[in-house]
């Protein structure tokens, strides 16, 4: 008789095993476990689970298939609202998000729906059939960016007829899903170049090695390649650094080079082409997921790691589970710190970290309790790489070679209600319009601009 208060545990890697290696950490549910877990979901007459997802997956539907047996129709239930749901499934934040709101949690633990989700998705890619070549109207629209709000726009545009072509900057298709995410967390082979396969077998054309702003505009593409609308979904992969002394030393890195460094160029290979720093001891600025990845994979370079952070544990951004995984690895967690200098020696090359306490006062604008500096209390941590995960923004390359578009103070394209831009017929969504976000929601903008850009079509073409 299983507790139906508690989730029945997902089997991991054993912290110090996985701590040398960069196989996923997380097992996932067998079929048994994954109807065990099942048989916990109340099945609830108002599901709030659904309200707190952003796409609106139908969570007790598939979730009551799982309990009879049918996972192939768990899959699809999912697969209506969720494009990439192998990759939300481990990914996402369902903590915050669906989980949060489970009537199961009030008197004990939330079903695990991010790990039923992914034990679907994985059984799926297993064990369905190829997804079949779609019908096309013959008018071609533009996706530019293969990252989960390309990859959703693209695969939702065509199911509805359109001849999708999806551009890519990188020699490597999935954007933030491959250059980000690390391997230990979302495995590239397995996952993510399998849903990239199924979309091409439904008839996605995509084309890498092309920077669009450089290597073809916007305005091209509209007006010379034959494209009747474009939907814009780079992401934000421009790096933010604190501009404190130091920054420009060698042994600084942002995390985006870090991370793109080791996922995409397996830079952690003895054969590398594209080698990284073997580090003996890494300063990580910032608390977010971000931090969390740059630090486990730090670790798994043989480094000693430090997370140093200017809030407390409750405010650390970063998912609970990586939060954890992380010190279970041996990360170490400077806790109400903040770095003030990068210190060098006399070639050029970092040496350490020099940080001031803080404490917490009133909340700021963003409503988290603002860090102040305790004047005097300044300290050295030791270290020969520093890399910066403080956030990013959206690179203002497409904006600054595309008439008409428009973007605000952070470079951030601006949009309507549909998504579209200020210059008629482009779309865009994700982090290229909010900012720095989660999977799921990127997912999200660009089903939502499908619906419009459809719309858009069917009235400006009139079919």
């Amino acid at each position: 008789m299983i507790d139906l208060t508690k989730k029945i545990p997902v089997k991991e890697q054993e912290p110090k095993l996985r701590a040398l290696n960069f196989e996923e950490v997380c097992l996932g549910y067998t079929a048994e476990e994954a109807k065990l877990e099942a048989t916990r979901c109340l099945d609830c007459k108002n599901p709030l689970c659904v309200k707190g997802c952003p796409v609106q997956i139908n969570i007790p539907s598939f979730i009551k298939e799982i309990k009879n047996d049918n996972f192939l129709n768990a899959y699809e239930i999912i697969k209506r609202d969720s494009s990439l749901p192998a990759i939300c499934g481990r990914v996402c934040p369902q903590e915050t998000q669906c989980e949060s709101k489970c009537v199961r949690g009030i008197k004990g633990e939330a079903i695990n729906i991010g790990k039923l989700e992914r034990f679907c998705a994985d059984f799926a890619l297993e064990n369905s059939q190829k997804p079949q070549k779609q019908k096309t109207n013959g008018i071609k629209v533009a996706v530019v960016g293969s990252g989960p709000a390309g990859l959703a726009c693209a695969g939702d545009l065509i199911n509805l007829g359109y001849e999708v072509t999806v551009f890519e900057a990188l020699h490597e298709f999935g954007g933030v899903l491959v250059y980000g995410i690390p391997e230990f967390r979302l495995p590239k082979q397995k996952i993510v170049k399998k849903e990239i396969e199924n979309l091409r077998l439904k008839g996605v054309n995509f084309v890498k090695n092309v920077v669009v702003g450089k290597s073809v505009t916007i305005d091209e593409l509209l007006s010379e390649e034959g494209f009747s609308a474009v939907f814009i979904g780079t992401g934000a992969g421009l790096p933010t650094f604190m501009n404190v002394k130091g920054e420009g030393l060698n042994g600084v890195f942002s995390a985006n080079e870090y991370l793109t460094r080791s996922n995409l160029m397996g830079a952690f290979l003895k054969d590398s082409a594209t080698p990284i720093k073997k580090s003996k001891k890494v300063v990580v600025v910032g608390g977010g997921n971000v931090a969390m990845d740059s630090a486990r994979t730090a670790v798994r370079l043989g480094a000693e790691v430090h997370v140093v952070y200017r809030r407390g544990e409750e405010e650390l951004p970063a998912r609970r589970e990586e939060i954890e995984h992380a010190k279970e690895e041996g990360v170490i967690f400077n806790l109400l710190n903040n770095p003030v200098e990068i210190l060098g020696d006399e070639n050029g090359n970092v040496c350490g970290v020099k940080v001031i306490k803080m404490k917490l006062g009133e909340p700021d604008q963003s409503g988290r309790r603002k860090p102040i500096e305790l004047q005097g209390s300044e300290f050295v941590i030791d270290a020969d790489t520093v890399i910066m995960a403080i956030g990013t923004c959206s690179n203002p390359l497409i904006s600054n070679s595309t008439s008409g578009l428009q973007t605000n103070y952070k470079k951030c394209l601006l949009v309507d209600e549909r998504l579209m831009t200020t210059k008629d017929g482009v779309f865009a969504g994700g982090d290229a319009v909010t900012g720095s976000a989660t999977v799921i929601l990127a997912m999200g903008a660009g089903k939502k601009a499908t619906k419009s850009i459809d719309e858009y079509l069917k009235n400006k073409l009139n079919i």
